[in-house]
């Protein structure tokens, strides 16, 4: 993978991170799938729509534009080798001849000029080790008046899966958690911070709002309380303390799902960022 700057992420993502998503891929998308109705409707994609999807992991927002673009194509760019495998195996299998995806950096990837109409990027920005670079970065890529469109984390308080995790706190060592800053899950938790950096990266036009979705976490308690413990967040946090103190977490989780049990599903709300914007023309 040439021009490679965010060297940590691209670590993670092509190690357990990207095997661990790439594997419960179908569950992270009933965790995050309630928002794809709400980001492809501010993208207000066109039949003939370039479109570039940043963080695309399995692709299952890129397979979703390439649909709405029957006539225009669909790219999704992501670090990890493991998800972008299971992507273009999917892509393949539903016969999409219009999406491709490539293993590159955003940051740092030399796009052509004006080659896409749109952006899209459901919870895949908020890793950037330098956020301005970036979207100046992927700005370059869209041509002049073209749009992006994505979603990413927001306040620990307005998710309840997210409160459930918090709840964790005299067990885990979870300093800072939640706090906007970067790279990772929070950078870009703070409205303010998000229109700071799209000005600064030459975006205008910049609105952002909260949009809530549902979202399934597994069929029970216990299974909802091992995919947030065995993600990449939990799993780090679970490794700095023993045994005994991963059995508590483990155990505090489910008593705090426990409530969300229903009909076979725990199902959770979520909260996050919705931001447009567009390059000027």
């Amino acid at each position: 993978m040439q021009h490679l700057v965010n060297t940590d992420q691209a670590q993670a993502w092509n190690g357990y991170e990207g095997s661990h998503w790439a594997r419960n891929q179908d569950r992270w998308d009933a965790v995050n799938g309630g928002f794809n109705a709400p980001l492809l409707a501010a993208a207000a994609l066109t039949d003939r729509d370039r479109v570039l999807d940043i963080g695309c992991g399995a692709g299952s927002t890129t397979r979703l534009a390439a649909r709405r673009s029957a006539r225009g194509r669909a790219l999704g760019l992501d670090l990890s080798a493991p998800m972008l495998e299971q992507a273009r195996r999917t892509a393949e299998r539903e016969d999409l001849g219009n999406v491709t995806f490539e293993q590159a950096d955003a940051q740092a990837h030399p796009f052509e000029a004006g080659a896409f109409d749109v952006m899209i990027s459901r919870f895949g920005v908020m890793f950037f080790a330098d956020p301005v670079a970036a979207f100046a970065n992927i700005g370059r890529a869209l041509r002049p008046g073209g749009r992006t469109a994505f979603v990413c984390a927001t306040r620990v308080e307005a998710n309840e899966w997210l409160r459930a995790f918090s709840t964790l706190r005299d067990i885990l060592p979870m300093e800072g958690f939640g706090a906007p800053g970067g790279p990772g899950m929070f950078s870009l938790a703070d409205p303010d911070l998000v229109r700071e950096v799209l000005s600064a990266a030459g975006f205008q036009d910049i609105e952002v709002a909260e949009v809530e979705a549902y979202g399934t976490w597994g069929r029970d308690a216990a299974d909802a309380a091992a995919l947030l413990l065995e993600s990449g967040p939990g799993r780090y946090l679970t490794s700095q303390v023993g045994p005994e103190e991963q059995e508590r977490a483990r155990q505090r989780l489910i008593d705090v799902l426990r409530p969300h049990e229903d009909d076979g599903a725990v199902r959770l709300s979520s909260t996050a960022l919705l931001v447009t914007a567009h390059r000027p023309q």
